[in-house]
């Protein structure tokens, strides 16, 4: 794997691999990355996404070049094509980090660099790095993944991160997912489809509280204000599904809420400090898994 556009692209045992690979990498900061440099190219805003890939990098022993602000501060505002900038960031960095709002310009990315891209979210697209620090820390929390009930609650149309996870969850062996979302934001079909042709058994319900009773984990996600068409449809979704103390006190013993974050009211702050709250602590997961991601890359032989 040269580069990592998609969560497809992994089977269960590169998974292994990477997981394995970030459990070590947790204790240790490793200097097998010195003299390596990552382009930190964002046409979208981050805070844990951008911040987790460098901070990766420099306890990797590498260093980092960033345009947080790429879509303003980059030769894009010119009318620079990203093919070209593409090829210019070939030969400043050995890595390139790429967020956009376009769907699909992480693989446009791939198809030209020589060196590897890592697609950190392309519009309603994927967010193959948060699926996969996402997959981990139900396995370090849960302590297994085949089996797991996961509910994934609400903007399921424009959320990225679900999409992903849903293909990553695909390929383990009894998984049930609940898809809880209102119908105008309901799972796309090519997911379902992905998902009945793995066997993966699957329900969709408007009822969250129905729902937090039975799973395992409880993956909350914001309405995605950025994708929506307009504010008039973004303010009819908004506050839809919320998470308040009483409703993460429902739940089965040794049960998550997660969340890839930033949260805009969906997990109410009086659910912080539950037993079943762990969105926090997964952004450390997140650290320690792109660590993997890049040492996998950028070390194929050491990492083999």
């Amino acid at each position: 794997m040269h580069h990592l556009v998609e969560t497809q692209q992994f089977d269960r045992a590169s998974l292994r691999k990477l997981f394995d690979l970030a459990t070590i990498l947790e204790t240790k900061r490793d200097d097998s990355l010195h003299g390596k440099i990552l382009a930190s190219l964002f046409f979208e805003p981050s805070t844990r996404t951008r911040f987790s890939f460098e901070s990766a990098m420099y306890r990797l022993g590498g260093h980092v070049i960033t345009a947080e602000n790429a879509a303003e501060a980059s030769s894009a505002t010119k009318g620079e094509t990203l093919e070209d900038t593409i090829r210019v960031m070939n030969h400043y960095a050995d890595v390139i980090v790429i967020r956009s709002p376009e769907a699909g310009a992480a693989e446009r990315a791939a198809a030209i660099s020589e060196v590897p891209v890592i697609n950190a979210g392309d519009g309603a697209g994927q967010h193959p790095t948060q699926a996969l620090l996402d997959l981990y820390t139900i396995e370090r929390e849960i302590g297994h993944i085949d089996g797991v009930h996961v509910a994934i609650i609400g903007d399921l149309r424009y959320g990225r991160a679900a999409r992903s996870l849903a293909y990553l969850l695909s390929k383990y062996n009894d998984i049930k997912l609940t898809l809880v979302s209102s119908p105008e934001l309901a799972m796309g079909a090519d997911i379902k489809a992905h998902l009945d042709e793995h066997g993966v058994k699957y329900t969709e319900t408007e009822s969250l509280k129905d729902t937090m009773p039975e799973a395992d984990v409880i993956y909350q996600t914001r309405v995605q204000k950025e994708r929506f068409p307009s504010k008039e449809e973004y303010e009819r979704f908004k506050g839809g599904y919320i998470i308040d103390r009483t409703m993460a006190d429902s739940m089965k013993e040794g049960g998550i809420i997660i969340h890839p974050l930033p949260r805009v009211g969906e997990i109410m702050p009086e659910v912080d400090d539950s037993p079943h709250a762990v969105y926090f602590k997964q952004v450390g997961y997140g650290l320690i898994v792109r660590m993997a991601i890049l040492s996998t890359l950028m070390n194929p032989q050491r990492n083999s």
